[in-house]
């Protein structure tokens, strides 16, 4: 039976499609299921009763069913399916993986014995061209076989070793991110209090060579030169009481790890950064600690430009330091814009483009 609609650019009434829809099923109540899904696979939906060839399936929970070996080898697996199935672009693909499973690591510290901190990790491996994708929980799993010895490089990369085989990829990296407590002395009154850094350890090994890497936030108070001298200017010219502007600030920095020298502790790290820029922010403050601050401060001006470089003066400094980023953020006061700056050493942080919101990430709110 053929059809035509003559005024085809019409919008049907609703009667007319009611009619319609009458003739398909009464067409689709005589045709097979093959015929119907030549049509149109849509067409079952149209059907009155449960759709026909379609089974009845279980809607309750079984939940004592066991996927035995022989079950589980039935299962499909399109993320290591062939290669036909890529899509996009058939290119080699540097790092995939996972971001922020978290579980309770146990680190050595250098004054205090063992810690055991909630730690999030990445891993990621490199994709060939050639290859589908990678079962990300396999990933999870090699970390969890070594999660429960105490950190150390050799540890990460025993992990590192174990996803990278069980995944056949050439390249990986695990990062370790999380807080680290350590108590510091306030300036004058002889308390004392615990102040968290932002620390993150990296491995990454690419082309069979290793590389070790530590990352720090450290936070700290920087006064601005400038305004200190004008402040003083208007004192001294004309009587006029005035305050230099200063901000919270932050500095990340980033090490390579000389393989072969001795332990760089976190302790350490943050040693380095607390004699290059002596106005970390404080923790337990009365009323002579926050006095000797404002000491500290104006002994200490400090553009942002002088943070990086004395960062990285502290850092040339410790023979366990290779190459290294200072990357310096200046939360400013006056300004409605954050003052910035940048330097690295070596070829292991070199890079002409950055993050356009890098310098977000600096921002710590206490």
């Amino acid at each position: 039976m053929n059809m035509h609609n003559r005024e085809i650019d019409r919008q049907p009434t609703r009667d007319e499609a009611e009619h319609a829809l009458a003739v398909l099923r009464q067409w689709a109540a005589g045709a097979s299921a093959a015929e119907r899904n030549t049509l149109d696979p849509a067409v079952e939906g149209l059907m009155p009763g449960p759709v026909s060839d379609y089974p009845a399936l279980s809607r309750s929970y079984p939940a004592d069913f066991k996927a035995d070996a022989a079950y589980k080898d039935t299962l499909p697996d399109l993320q290591n399916g062939p290669s036909s199935l890529i899509r996009g672009a058939r290119r080699a693909i540097q790092h995939v993986g996972i971001s922020n499973f978290r579980l309770p690591i146990r680190f050595h510290t250098r004054d205090n014995g063992d810690l055991t901190l909630e730690t999030s990790v990445t891993g990621s491996v490199s994709l060939e061209a050639e290859k589908k994708g990678i079962n990300m929980s396999r990933i999870m799993r090699s970390f969890y076989a070594h999660a429960e010895r105490t950190f150390s490089f050799e540890v990460i990369e025993a992990a590192l070793d174990s996803y990278k085989a069980d995944l056949d990829s050439l390249d990986a990296r695990i990062a370790m991110r999380f807080s680290f407590p350590m108590k510091v002395g306030s300036l004058r009154s002889g308390l004392s209090g615990y102040q968290y850094y932002d620390i993150a350890l990296e491995l990454v090994e690419q082309a069979g060579v290793a590389r070790k890497i530590m990352h720090l936030d450290y936070v700290y108070s920087s006064t601005c030169p400038c305004s200190l001298e004008l402040s003083e200017h208007a004192r001294q010219a004309r009587g006029q009481l005035a305050t230099p502007h200063s901000q919270r600030s932050v500095a990340r920095i980033s090490v390579a790890l000389d393989p072969e020298a001795e332990c760089l502790w976190f302790e350490d790290l943050i040693e380095i950064c607390r004699a290059a820029v002596p106005t970390e922010t404080q923790v337990m403050v009365k009323r002579e600690d926050e006095q000797a601050f404002a000491e500290l401060n104006a002994a200490n001006p400090i553009f942002v430009e002088d943070a990086a470089r004395l960062f990285a003066e502290g850092l040339q400094r410790d023979p366990r330091i290779g190459d290294f980023r200072v990357l310096a953020s200046h939360q400013e006061s006056l300004h409605s814009h954050d003052a910035i700056s940048v330097l690295t050493e070596g070829e292991t942080f070199a890079a002409d483009s950055l993050d356009p919101k890098l310098f977000a990430t600096l921002i710590h709110a206490g």
